[in-house]
Order: C-alpha cells, then sequence, then structure tokens
C-alpha cells in the first residue's frame, strides 16, 4: 500500500503536474487523463518512452492507470468495439510504463432506480457479462491487476460483478466517499469495513469526507487505511480531489487531500492497534485539570502515539522529538506542540513528566537510563529492550530514582485480553493442556533495510520476527497464561539477508503441564496479518483467527457446542497505556504492565533465543527473577 494521487486533479498537464507532486513528498502517480494533452491509453506508443523518461527524471513511478473502461451503461455493440480499442490503448501503456494495476467499471452505470439491483436480479447480471466477457479474458490474459470501481454503483454490485468474474487476484477500486451513505455502513460501520477492506485492491479518497468543513461527515482515513493494511491491501491509496469548493485551486485542494492521506497513514505494524482508535472513548478523569505531561521520543510508531495522547482525558502532549527532522515536522504540526531532533532539550524541561521511549528497540535502555536520571518517568513500547540485561538495568535505574517505569503492550488494553485472563483465572477451561499460536506476515528487504537498517539485526532489534513482529502475541500469552517454565526453540533465515531470523518455531512448557507450540514468520507471500491462536483444556477450548484466507473469527467450546460468545465477560479499566500511566502518577492505580511486567515477556524471547543460538533448541530455563 502506497500514497498516490491522480495526475490530472491538479487542473495541469502531467508535464507541470509531475514536479509539483513529487514536491509533495509522494512517489508515484495514478494517470488518467492530461497525459501530453491526451488520456493515458490514448496516447501512441511513440510517446510512451517520452513519458516513462519524465516520470523517471521526476523520481516518480506509476502506481495505477485510472481508465474510465467500460464506463457505460449496458452499451450497443458498436460501443463494445470502442471500448476493446480502449483496453487495447490501455495494454500499450501498462507494458511501456511496468504498471499492471488499472481502474475499470463494467457496463453498469444505472439510473437511480435501478441502483443496486445488479446484486440481485441474475437476468441483469448476464447482460453485462455477455458485454464484459471480451473485455474480461483479454486483460486476464494480460496479466492486468484490475480494481472495479464502485462509482454508480455499490460496492455490493462490484462484488457480485468480481464473484461472477472469479478471478482473485482482481478486486474492488474502493472510492470511501462514495460508499460512504451505503445503509449497511450506517447499520454496522465497523462490520461493513472488514467487509469492504478484505476485497479492496486500491482505494480512492476524495476531498469530501476527507477535508474539513466539505461534508457533513468526515471519514475517519486513520481507521479506514489501518484496516486496509491489516487486510493486506498492496495497491495505491489515491487522491482523487473531485474539489467541490471552486474557491479554493484544484492544486491546493489536491494537496489538502494528500496531507490527509499522509497524516492518516498506518505508522505501526497491521495487528498492533486492532480494535484501537486515534479518538479515544468519552470517559473522565479526575486529573484531567492537572493532566500528565508526556513528551514522545521516536516518531515512527510515535506519531500514532503522540495522537492518541492528545486524545485522552487526563494526558497531554508537551512535545516531540526525531532525529529526522521531516519526521518531528509531521508530529509536531499535526498535534500542535513544539518539535525537535534533540532529546536534551525534553530532558531539561521541567513541565515534561513522563518520556515515552518509541525509538529503535535497541536504544530503549540508551533513552530511558538518561530520562531516569534527568527525573523523569519513563514508558517504553515494545518489547522493553533488545536483551534482559538492558531490561534489568531500566528497573533497577527506576527504583534508584523512585520513578514509574511502564511498557506499552497495546494488548493488554482491550477486553478480549481480559476476558481470556479471568476465564484462565477462573478455571473455565478446567485444566489447561495445550494450544497453539501463530503469526504469518510478509516483510520484504525494502522494510528490513529503511530508516538505517536496523530491523533485523541483533543488536537494535533484538533479533527478527519473534522479537518484532510477534512480541504482541508472545506478550498476549504472557499476559492471559503466564510465563512457562522452560521452552525449547528453532530459528532460521529463509528469504531475506538479514543477521537476524524471518522463521522461529518454539515450544513452552508450563509448570502446570500446559504445552504451547509457537511459530513466526516474515516469509508468508501475502501481505497481512494472519493470527492464529487455540487454546484447549479438559473441559473447553478458544480458537481465534484473522487475516490471511480466514474470516476474523473469535469462538469458545463447551459442552459440545462452539459459540461466538465469551463465557466470561471482563473489561480493561483503561482506554490505553498513557492512560493507564496517568491512573498510576495521579492516582496511585497500579500499572498494567510495569517494568517488572515488561521484563517478564522479555525474559520468554530471551529463553528462546538462547535455546536457539546456544542450546542447539534445547530446553532452556526461562529466567525468574
Amino acid at each position: 500500500m502506497f500514497p498516490s494521487i491522480f495526475s490530472d486533479e491538479l487542473g495541469l498537464d502531467i508535464t507541470e503536474a509531475a514536479p509539483i507532486i513529487r514536491s509533495w513528498g509522494l512517489q508515484h502517480l495514478d494517470l488518467r487523463g492530461r497525459v501530453f494533452g491526451k488520456a493515458a491509453e490514448a496516447l501512441p506508443q511513440e510517446r510512451l518512452p517520452e513519458l516513462k523518461k519524465l516520470l523517471a527524471d521526476h523520481g516518480l513511478a506509476v502506481g495505477c492507470l485510472q481508465s474510465s473502461l467500460a464506463k457505460v451503461h449496458l452499451p450497443d455493440e458498436e460501443r463494445c468495439r470502442a471500448e476493446e480499442d480502449k483496453l487495447e490503448g490501455i495494454l500499450r501503456a501498462a507494458e511501456a510504463l511496468d504498471c499492471r494495476r488499472v481502474r475499470v467499471f463494467h457496463y453498469w452505470q444505472p439510473e437511480n432506480d435501478l441502483k443496486g439491483e445488479l446484486a440481485v436480479r441474475p437476468d441483469l447480471l448476464q447482460e453485462v457479462l455477455d458485454r464484459f466477457e471480451p473485455l474480461a479474458e483479454r486483460a486476464k490474459s494480460e496479466g492486468l491487476l484490475l480494481g472495479f470501481e464502485n462509482c454508480g454503483v455499490t460496492v455490493d454490485e462490484a462484488f457480485t460483478v468480481l464473484d461472477a468474474l472469479n478471478v482473485p487476484q482482481w478486486g474492488l477500486a474502493w472510492d470511501v466517499w462514495n460508499s460512504w451513505d451505503d445503509p449497511q455502513r450506517k447499520k454496522d460501520e465497523q462490520g461493513f469495513l472488514l467487509k469492504v477492506v478484505k476485497r479492496t485492491r486500491m482505494v480512492h479518497v476524495k476531498a469530501k469526507g476527507a477535508v474539513a468543513g466539505l461534508a457533513d461527515d468526515t471519514i475517519p482515513y486513520d481507521k479506514v487505511l489501518q484496516l486496509c493494511d491489516q487486510a493486506g491491501v498492496e495497491g495505491p491509496v489515491s487522491a482523487e480531489t473531485h474539489n467541490p469548493d471552486k474557491s479554493v485551486s484544484n492544486q491546493e485542494m489536491s494537496q489538502k487531500v494528500v496531507e490527509v492521506i499522509q497524516k492518516a497513514w498506518p505508522s505501526a505494524a497491521p495487528g498492533a492497534l486492532e480494535g484501537a482508535s486515534a479518538e479515544a472513548p468519552k470517559v473522565t478523569r479526575p486529573w484531567e485539570d492537572d493532566p500528565v505531561r508526556f513528551a514522545v521520543i521516536g516518531l515512527g510508531m510515535g506519531h500514532n502515539r503522540s495522537r492518541l495522547i492528545c486524545s485522552t482525558p487526563g494526558t497531554k502532549l508537551m512535545g516531540v522529538c526525531d532525529l529526522t527532522e521531516e519526521r518531528a515536522k509531521r508530529t509536531g504540526e499535526e498535534c500542535g506542540v513544539p518539535y525537535n531532533t534533540e532529546m536534551k532539550r525534553w530532558l531539561e524541561d521541567d513541565n515534561v513528566e513522563v518520556i515515552y521511549v518509541m525509538t529503535e528497540t535497541g536504544k530503549h535502555a540508551e533513552v530511558a537510563l538518561q530520562a531516569l536520571e534527568a527525573g523523569k518517568h519513563v514508558i517504553t513500547t515494545k518489547p522493553m529492550e533488545a536483551s534482559l540485561t538492558a531490561c534489568e538495568e531500566m528497573i533497577q535505574k527506576a527504583k534508584e530514582k523512585e520513578r514509574i517505569l511502564a511498557v506499552d503492550f497495546e494488548f493488554r488494553f482491550h477486553d478480549e485480553a481480559h476476558a481470556m485472563k479471568r476465564c484462565v483465572e477462573e478455571g473455565w477451561f478446567g485444566r489447561l493442556l495445550s494450544g497453539d499460536a501463530s503469526l504469518k506476515v510478509r516483510r520484504t528487504m525494502e522494510y528490513f533495510q529503511s530508516n538505517g537498517g536496523w530491523r533485523g539485526t541483533r543488536r537494535w532489534d533484538g533479533g527478527g520476527v519473534l522479537s518484532n513482529q510477534s512480541i504482541h502475541l508472545i506478550d498476549e500469552l504472557a499476559f492471559t497464561l503466564g510465563i512457562p517454565q522452560k521452552v525449547r526453540c528453532d530459528i532460521w533465515t529463509q528469504d531475506h539477508d538479514i543477521e537476524a531470523e524471518d522463521l522461529g518455531s518454539a515450544v513452552w512448557l508450563y509448570e502446570n503441564g500446559l504445552v504451547i507450540t509457537y511459530t513466526a514468520t516474515t516469509c508468508f507471500p501475502q501481505k497481512t496479518w494472519y493470527v492464529s491462536y487455540e487454546l484447549a483444556g479438559i473441559e473447553g477450548a478458544f480458537h481465534r483467527t484473522s487475516g490471511g484466507p480466514r474470516e476474523a473469527q473469535t469462538l469458545w467450546f463447551k459442552d459440545g457446542a462452539w459459540g461466538d460468545v465469551s463465557p466470561l465477560t471482563a473489561k480493561s479499566p483503561w482506554l490505553n497505556a498513557a492512560d493507564n500511566f496517568a491512573a498510576c502518577l495521579r492516582a496511585g492505580e497500579e500499572l498494567v504492565c510495569s517494568g517488572e511486567g515488561g521484563r517478564a515477556t522479555q525474559s520468554i524471547l530471551d529463553a528462546m533465543y538462547r535455546s536457539a543460538y546456544d542450546n542447539a533448541g534445547g530446553w532452556t530455563d526461562v529466567a525468574k527473577r
């Protein structure tokens, strides 16, 4: 998934638009009209190399060919032949510009009284397919990746056509604004969004619903893009401005839409913010008149944490810091706080009470120890550090300075985690016997090489997939089941040129006899966040899966039947880690994950690596305090 823009939305030809688009920080654009004065598919063969060179000179690539192919309602034979000629022009452009993604329609653009009927009328569907089949067969034979637009049709109508064509690589070119009035969305927004993102291949963002003040509803694009990222969408998220305010130039309005996309862009790993929102539920805290004051250091995932602090009652963001000035500026301006590239400024600021450490894993202790020495409280992101020794140094320093130290494990603030913990503690499963947990994602070498190449290194990332991507799942098990007595683990580096592992497999043994098998990989072919977790006891069982080929599903088994309602309920008393930290500092409430809790989870990871590196995969005791 990558940000892009329809190149003609600026109201300029490609020759003028390209440098402006690149100046906005974009590396892709989508071609439609105003390409040397023509539609992209109408360009003659001899001009395509010239276009490719123009884009390359400005550091741009084509994200999608945004064609109007088949954007006509049940046409006659002559018009169908014209659309077939248009497809040949698209194929020429696709080949010359190295872009196989194409936005298309499907010969269904009805008047309002027929809108929606295609999804329930087989006779109408057959009329569409009879006309569209030649285009579909040609596109399929040439390997085009089609996205069907929901302009003038419902998403269900687009899905009906996709089902009939049965090409798994094809999907929806989702114009979010065009679907926002869908009755299904109004009835169950989360369910509707989850249904749509599963089949989305590219996303269109209009000014309406994105730029404040242009519509009654403002679409939560941070949520939309987070769900798209979790679903593994790989195509462009494109500004299709459709400027509704002619007092503002097309160029200015398009830049505003691009900025909305950039601000909403998911910076956390897929799944890390599952169930979370940038907007906190409406609750009050007794200390709101004296909010706990944070500075955030590190603005990768720290960008989202900064936004979360701004919307959490009883917390206040005082400033942000990142070594990369561009990232510091982005977060500082969005959150309306000072920003800089030097941490010292915040350590010396008496108004800052808490330093929120969001740097590379192997720098957590370096930053935390300086902050504690300066008299600040500290909360650090997951995992606590790259080594158990570093965790213990942080805990000792916090004790010496009488400061609070916490670790932010997001899942501990989800109601599901508390319900599972209660089921385990109250014996709902009976005697626990076995469990199986796995995480399968895809990471490219570009991911590992970015931001200085710290990911996938033992020193700065703590390891590979076990330390980075799967730490949330490891902590979920630690939080709900406790710490195992011993583990054994094997690791492999299968498909990435990195120091650490991209596949890890382990067995955990608990003192009560519970056995957990655990696997994590970054070599899965699909860009997804595919999680599976099962737990079984003498009397009951639990199953949860999401991502990959599976529908998101949580089930409980007891007395001979599966059900989807948690047998015991429990709610997190806190919205997030910042909320919990503020409650601890102002009201003496218990931390959900103290430094000791973070160290306990790290001890599992440490034992797995000691088993793999030092003990030939043999049983290794988990270090206890």
